[in-house]
């Protein structure tokens, strides 16, 4: 058994448990149902554009006719089934149904090989696949799965034997419940905080994924908490695209229920730009990625052609900028500065705001970090960030930021009925209502963040992560405990920290890995985002470059270089990158690179580019 790291600085307290929740998922679908039924729920995409839009009542139709068709096809209590699909209507759908039948949700990435689909399925003893399409349901036959017993396709036509549609279900669900008319209420009675809700299987650097067990509990708590810090309100539109095979996806349908208001779902990430202006949202959630990617293109935009437009926009962001440090410093921009607020408000930042659909009122972002200085700009536009903190293991969120506290840098305080403290060494540990049963069939893994310590809500979930804790509370991520690096001459380093920051000052870049690890210095591979490097070709006479011959471009490694030299001004001399190389390709999910929540895999990066990590330290330029 791993011991468990003594306890330094401590924030939040189990004193203060948020407790008035719901027994579970499925008794948090009918009460919601019975006070907002005849209210819009959720926004689907149509063929052909447009929106079409569903009311609580007709979304609990069909998720019930499909928890009953699950029922029909012998689905028991705690029982899994696999949903292997993108983020779309259907995905909540079928989670509704597999909540209310009273069985659990193992969630597969529909990127996911062949290889770890039918480990995740096989691992966590699914008895039915849900299936976006035929290709999904292929890439879990090409393995020995006896224990599924029937297939589900959201799109396509079933073989009327194994594989059957999601109409088909849902008509076996009409027939049980026409001889049945209870058995949905049945079914939810007999589900309770301690039930097996969700599985989801964490990617590990080395080894087979790791499945995390959630439960009913651990979700109705995660949505009463949202719900007591006013983080979702009755009437907000909210915008999905997350993966929702992810936690901070599930969480935020979580809260949905938990409070009402309208979802428009579609995770379609190509189609974010053009989503946003058209749904109008007044809140969703980012990654930090995405987030760099519009203020980007925010300043792209305005910058490009010189002259007053840029003049004006410069203005506008020192007035800004000089208003906010007053704000944190608890004064109020009144007088002249107020006055030219109000002029940059009209100039500049509502068109930004407009831009994105003109009713934000809130971004909430996680996943990984998020430069200070990019928060800073977005508060500045009056489109305000509440960055996050946590993992699948505490059902995605454990700490936040309030409006009346936020602090760029840091990732806000526990939720009500969490507390943290800071170990000795520095990791974070966790404990409260929304920390994992455990992880599925690994005893090994569950002693390593569990230590000795008996079941139950008083243990301690040790992270992974390094942090601190402020004079407020607030919780400050400085890095990945494993993912630390340390020099050949014994400095440490922290990748991430570095990187977010780098990303914040150079537009051009897509997404970078800092190397240092047993290296003599610090050094990074750049990979370029095709948006801002199409702007910058055209704007500098090469268009129709591709991307790899822009990546060989000395114009482009100036500005990279450039950025660097920022960089390096505000860091430690062990700290500071020496040598780059710019990536001749795109990292891309399709490509392996990157995670569907878009957070680069740092080994893949390295193990691809060897050669050039390899350059960067032999002494050439």
């Amino acid at each position: 058994m791993t011991e468990m790291p003594s306890a330094g600085r401590t924030s939040g307290s189990l004193n203060e448990p948020y407790d008035e929740r719901a027994a579970s998922l499925g008794q948090l679908i009918l009460d919601r149902v019975k006070k907002s039924g005849s209210q819009e729920a959720f926004r689907a995409p149509k063929d052909g554009g447009g929106w079409q839009s569903y009311t609580w009542q007709e979304t609990l139709e069909q998720a019930s006719e499909a928890a009953a068709g699950l029922v029909a096809l012998g689905l028991d209590f705690e029982n899994r089934v696999g949903i292997i699909s993108n983020t779309r209507l259907h995905w909540i759908l079928a989670d509704y149904a597999i909540m209310l039948s009273g069985g659990a949700t193992t969630a597969v990435y529909p990127s996911t090989g062949a290889e770890d689909v039918g480990f995740i399925l096989g691992d966590s003893d699914c008895v039915l696949v849900i299936a976006e399409d035929m290709s999904q349901v292929d890439k879990a036959k090409e393995n020995d799965l006896p224990d599924v017993r029937t297939y589900i396709l959201i799109d396509g036509e079933g073989d009327g034997d194994s594989v059957i549609t999601w109409e088909q279900l849902r008509e076996k669900g009409r027939e049980l419940l026409a001889e049945n008319p209870n058995l949905i209420q049945e079914r939810v009675d007999a589900t309770n905080h301690d039930s097996l809700a969700t599985l989801i299987y964490t990617s590990g650097t080395t080894g087979k994924p790791k499945g995390v067990e959630l439960t009913h509990g651990n979700w109705t708590y995660e949505a009463a908490s949202m719900s007591a810090l006013n983080i979702l309100q009755p009437t907000d539109v909210q915008f999905l695209w997350l993966p929702l095979a992810h936690s901070f996806g599930k969480v935020l349908t979580c809260a949905h229920i938990q409070v009402g208001g309208v979802i428009a779902v579609d995770g379609d990430i190509k189609r974010i730009v053009t989503n946003l202006p058209e749904v109008a949202p007044h809140i969703t959630a980012m990654v930090p990625r995405l987030l760099e990617k519009i203020n980007a293109g925010v300043v792209r935009n305005a910058t490009g052609e010189g002259g007053a437009k840029t003049a004006i926009f410069n203005w506008a962001f020192n007035v800004g900028k000089r208003a906010q440090d007053k704000r944190k410093n608890g004064e109020t921009a009144g007088g002249l500065l107020g006055m030219q607020l109000n002029l940059a408000d009209k100039l500049v930042f509502s068109k930004v705001r407009e831009r994105l659909g003109g009713n934000i009122r809130v971004f909430i972002s996680g996943s990984a970090a998020l430069s200070a200085d990019l928060n800073d700009w977005f508060d500045i536009v009056g489109m305000p960030i509440l960055e996050g903190y946590g993992l699948t293991e505490t059902s995605a969120a454990t700490t936040v930021n309030r409006m009346d506290s936020k602090k760029s840098g840091t990732v806000g305080q526990p939720l009500p009925g969490t507390e943290i403290k800071i170990a000795d060494d520095g990791e974070i540990m966790v404990r409260g209502p929304g920390v994992m049963r455990a992880y599925r069939n690994r005893p090994d893994a569950n002693d390593e963040v569990f230590g000795d310590q008996p079941a139950g809500p008083e243990r301690w979930f040790a992270t992974g992560d390094i942090g601190v804790v402020d004079d407020a509370g607030r919780v400050k991520i400085t890095d990945r405990k494993k993912d630390l690096v340390k020099t050949s001459g014994g400095k440490y380093i922290a990748p991430g920290a570095i990187e977010a920051q780098f990303k914040a000052k150079c537009p051009l870049a897509g997404a970078v890995v800092v190397i240092a690890n047993e290296r003599n210095f610090a050094s990074a591979l750049v990979g370029l985002d095709v948006d801002a490097l199409k702007l910058w070709a055209d704007t500098n006479g090469k268009s129709g470059a591709t991307i790899e011959q822009l990546a060989a471009d000395e114009g482009v490694k100036a500005e990279i270089q450039s950025a660097i030299d920022d960089l390096n001004s505000g860091l430690n001399h062990w700290e500071t990158l020496k040598q780059f190389r710019v990536l001749p390709k795109e990292l891309t999910v399709d490509g392996g690179e990157l995670t569907p929540s878009l957070k680069v895999k740092r080994k893949v990066v390295e193990n691809e580019y060897t050669d050039l990590i390899e350059d960067m330290y032999s002494g050439k330029r």
